[in-house]
């Protein structure tokens, strides 16, 4: 007799029963039932052998579905297909297009190529593709995936205002088909169509002071601040140093040669790819006299913990990275006109300009600023530390000469 929804859903298994109870539906089809759960099988013979086809669980295949799946491996015996190997076939196809997929290809070059990536570059990698491609294209295979459908995507992007990140995807993109066809999964990178697609990016350069004027009214503002004396040192060294935000803020004292007048930033706290922070040279930064003045007057204050500029609430962290920032705002200087990385364009742009016989190459590898080409580390060499040490001096003092012309500062003072 058929076997019934009501009859089926009643069915227990039964403990007298090592290997579980079958119950039949007819032509082949029966419920196997076990302590584990209820299973559809399909008994038949093939080639003069006796096998069994698994149709799927109760209830996530119902009666009538664990039917018509029968009836479909029946109509395969009858062209002398063999139902268990179409069965293998399909489960061998859809693991493939698993593995094809844009997601897995994606997962698979980024877990190659990681360990070369910084750490943060690798995580943004990631977490940009899971947030704005893998939803939509993520299980899609290669091929399948058009320039228009990619692009649609992309102005969703685009649309929230991110036009950075739809730019940064269309690369990453393209890391990803160009690997595909290396590894035999795609045949075309249709990332390349999409060259102009997207709307431009306007590039807006970090707000500086860059007048010899308005630099002299800032510094002076910088040497009156009334906030925290760290906070004060920062925003002088800042001046001084014109190293990146991250690393005065990071500075460590043993770092620090007050008696050599150096200053050492270890490679891998600079802002290289992981090659080179593993295998790069450190950065060198002479120390004019005015920089070790500022370094012994806060040296009682933080010179027995780790940082140079400790975190207020904890010595175990660094400031703040909106430190500086802040205390720019409290000086009167808005986002649009003064900026902690503003100081670096400020030194760049005043030792051109009023400084010209300072080499534009001693000045480029005093900001860390990596040259292309075979003689691009070249310049970080210690034969350069003497030159160094000269545009330091020579800085510290125009910087001093500039103070000397101002009569009184023209923002309020924090």
């Amino acid at each position: 007799m058929p076997l019934t929804d009501t009859f089926i859903k009643a069915l227990k298994h039964d403990p007298g029963a090592s290997v579980g109870s079958k119950y039949s539906d007819g032509h082949g089809l029966y419920l196997h039932v076990k302590e584990s759960g209820k299973y559809w099988r399909m008994a038949y013979r093939f080639g003069g052998k006796q096998k069994t086809l698994a149709l799927g669980t109760y209830p996530t295949i119902g009666l009538a579905q664990a039917r018509r799946r029968r009836d479909e491996a029946r109509e395969q015996l009858a062209s002398n297909v063999d139902p268990g190997l179409v069965k293998q076939a399909q489960k061998l196809a859809l693991a493939n297009a698993q593995e094809n997929s844009f997601e897995a290809v994606a997962r698979e070059f980024h877990a190659i190529k990681r360990n070369a990536w910084s750490e943060s570059y690798a995580e943004k990698w990631l977490r940009n593709m899971v947030k704005d491609l893998f939803p939509h294209v993520g299980r899609m295979q290669l091929p399948s995936i058009t320039a228009p459908l990619l692009l649609s995507v992309l102005r969703k992007v685009e649309k929230r205002g991110a036009r950075e990140t739809a730019h940064t995807l269309r690369q990453t993109a393209g890391q990803v088909f160009r690997y595909g066809i290396q590894t035999g999964r795609c045949e075309r990178n249709p990332v390349a169509d999409l060259q102009g697609a997207l709307e431009p990016i306007v590039v807006k350069h970090m707000a500086a002071v860059l007048e010899p004027s308005r630099a002299a009214e800032l510094l002076l503002a910088i040497d009156l601040y009334q906030g925290q004396p760290t906070t004060k040192a920062a925003l002088q060294l800042s001046a001084l140093l014109f190293q990146r935000p991250g690393n005065i803020r990071a500075m460590e004292w043993e770092w620090i040669d007050l008696k050599h007048a150096m200053l050492t930033i270890p490679s891998q706290s600079m802002k290289r790819t992981k090659m080179h922070k593993l295998n790069g040279r450190p950065h060198f930064v002479p120390l004019a006299p005015q920089a070790v003045a500022v370094l012994k007057e806060i040296q009682p204050l933080t010179g027995h913990g780790k940082y140079v500029f400790p975190s207020l609430l904890t010595g175990e962290r660094p400031m703040s990275e909106n430190t500086v920032n802040t205390a720019l705002r409290r000086m009167g200087y808005s986002g649009d006109e003064m900026t902690a990385h503003g100081f670096r364009a400020m030194a760049r742009t005043l030792l051109a300009e009023r400084l010209p016989d300072i080499s534009p190459d001693v000045v480029e590898a005093q900001l860390a600023h990596v040259k292309s080409g075979p003689l691009g580390a070249a310049y970080d060499r210690a034969e350069y530390m003497e030159q160094r040490r000269i545009l330091m001096r020579a800085w510290a003092n125009y910087l001093d000469s500039l103070k000397d012309g101002v009569i009184k500062p023209q923002r309020k003072l924090a």
